[in-house]
């Protein structure tokens, strides 16, 4: 199983958008018979493996095996990822985004996206260098623009210090925006 599906087909969604689907799902996080996950939804064995066809076919979930049972031969069936990540460009952007500059909406928009998609393709099977760091800060409002100013010196020294032609690419992205209603 991996960690992460990322959904960029509809079909694959589609066959995910179906509140039977995602319960079918939640139950295959452990190899189950489609008689094992009805048993516990209160749904037919057959109810149950129409909605597991339609996850395999769409390979949000695959089969892992199988056994004799009264003389038939049951599936056994686990979803194909412990979390499912549906990509932004299902939908894409709807009209033009007004991209100003680095410090509009529109801009961190696009970084997460990017950064959704970079994170999906991403090798789980070896050891990548990553980091996440979170936090909050509290800035007043009269200070805000400074707060961003230092930010920016700090991220575009740390640029200048490590930055250069040789060695492995990394991406950094940072994302600074305001955890309640900005005209608050």
């Amino acid at each position: 199983m991996k960690d992460l599906l990322y959904v960029d087909e509809f079909g694959q969604a589609e066959a995910l958008f179906k509140p039977q689907r995602v319960e079918v799902l939640r139950q295959l996080a452990e190899p189950r018979s489609c008689t094992e996950v009805g048993a516990v939804l209160g749904q037919s064995a057959q109810r149950v493996y129409y909605h597991v066809k339609k996850l395999v076919d769409a390979r949000l979930v695959d089969q892992v095996s199988e056994r004799r049972v009264r003389g038939i031969v049951e599936g056994i069936y686990q979803a194909s990822a412990q979390s499912y990540w549906l990509s932004p460009r299902l939908v894409g952007t709807i009209g033009s985004r007004h991209v100003q500059d680095e410090l509009s909406l529109g801009y961190l928009l696009n970084l997460v996206e990017d950064l959704q998609s970079d994170l999906a393709v991403l090798r789980t099977d070896r050891e990548v260098p990553t980091i996440g760091v979170s936090g909050e800060i509290c800035v007043p409002r009269a200070r805000r623009q400074e707060f961003l100013d230092d930010l920016r010196t700090t991220l575009q020294d740390l640029f200048a210090r490590h930055g250069g032609s040789e060695g492995d690419v990394l991406k950094l992205a940072v994302a600074c925006y305001p955890k309640e209603n900005a005209d608050d």
